[in-house]
């Protein structure tokens, strides 16, 4: 009985954990993105990421039931209308994002553009603060449509519901797609060449402003996607709720290898497993009552624990999981 206590317990923890890591790994693919060609870390991208939740807030908002009628879109038709949408956005709010903040300070010191991405980040805040604020929106909680949080099957513990499908699959279709462009593509291997070296990329012919327009473009796709699927997983949103997530996405781009694609999926999931473990640590009080002590360790401490995992991996392999060390041109 106990074993199989534990045996629901684990695989509860690695069914949440992969749910949570595979919406850090999409969020991580944009910085991935945008560091892999220009070695910028774009701290607004969490602010991208939050305007997807807030289109996909207002898009199920706008096509939910009529009051009267009770009339509605299919609602896996309004899914599909919000993610085309937020990536639209997204993608075009990134590349307003570079063409105005990034590229005028290409050839400025590191600091310089880390501090206007840190700037854009409180601009986007408050702009979206502004914009749901004069409406007395402040608190956005997601019109989920009931089809989307139908339980369909139980994995152990875990309730397995139609929008962890939906991530999942969306997840896999945009990871797969992302990696045929950047790697089966002429696109992508004009992307990957600015990214190795820019100059020598122009002299062949290709424009590296378009190109670096392209990425940011892609990144922020991305960054809208999985705010959409993060406004489905948690519906309650705030101009906030980008941070945490963000930082997160950030971490676990680091830990993979800034600048890996695979590395960024990676860090994700190994991120979502060890923050749910150590948020669910209190739990083995039930099945080992030995292990009071865990009783201690609330919920709210696995952020800390995940990113003394973090610092503790990166001690030992400071590239990341799947980085490569690099040496500096001279």
């Amino acid at each position: 009985m106990q074993r199989s206590s534990v045996e629901n317990f684990l695989v509860g923890i690695l069914v949440n954990g992969l749910l949570i890591g595979t919406l850090y790994a999409i969020i991580a693919l944009g910085y991935t993105m945008v560091y892999g060609v220009l070695q910028l870390i774009n701290f607004a991208h969490s602010e991208v990421f939050l305007t997807g939740a807030v289109v996909a807030f207002e898009v199920f908002r706008v096509l939910s039931p009529d009051a009267d009628t009770g009339k509605a879109l299919n609602p896996y038709l309004v899914f599909v209308i919000a993610l085309l949408t937020a990536m639209v956005v997204c993608g075009l709010l990134n590349i307003v994002i570079e063409r105005l903040a990034y590229r005028p300070l290409r050839n400025a010191p590191k600091l310089v553009p880390l501090i206007s991405a840190i700037g854009v980040s409180l601009i986007l805040q408050d702009v979206i603060k502004l914009l749901e604020g004069v409406q007395g929106r402040f608190q956005m909680a997601v019109n989920v449509p009931p089809a989307f949080t139908q339980t369909l099957f139980k994995l152990a513990d875990s309730n397995v519901q139609t929008r962890d499908l939906i991530l999942l699959g969306v997840a896999a279709v945009m990871l797969f797609g992302l990696n045929r462009l950047v790697n089966h593509s002429k696109v992508g291997r004009a992307i990957r060449a600015v990214a190795q070296d820019r100059v020598t990329a122009s002299l062949m012919g290709i424009d590296s402003n378009r190109m670096i327009s392209l990425t940011f473009l892609i990144g922020g796709a991305l960054g809208g996607v999985g705010g959409v699927l993060f406004a489905l997983k948690f519906p309650n949103l705030d101009p906030y709720s980008g941070t945490i997530p963000g930082i997160k996405a950030f971490s676990a781009a680091v830990l993979g290898g800034i600048g890996s694609i695979p590395g960024a999926v990676l860090g994700g999931l190994v991120l979502g497993i060890i923050e749910n473990f150590l948020g669910s640590l209190s739990g083995l009080v039930f099945i080992f009552p030995k292990l009071a002590f865990l009783g201690a360790i609330k919920a709210e401490y696995k952020d800390v624990g995940a990113f003394i995992a973090l610092i503790v991996i990166l001690i030992f392999k400071p590239s990341g999981l799947l980085g490569r060390n690099t040496t500096e041109k001279v």
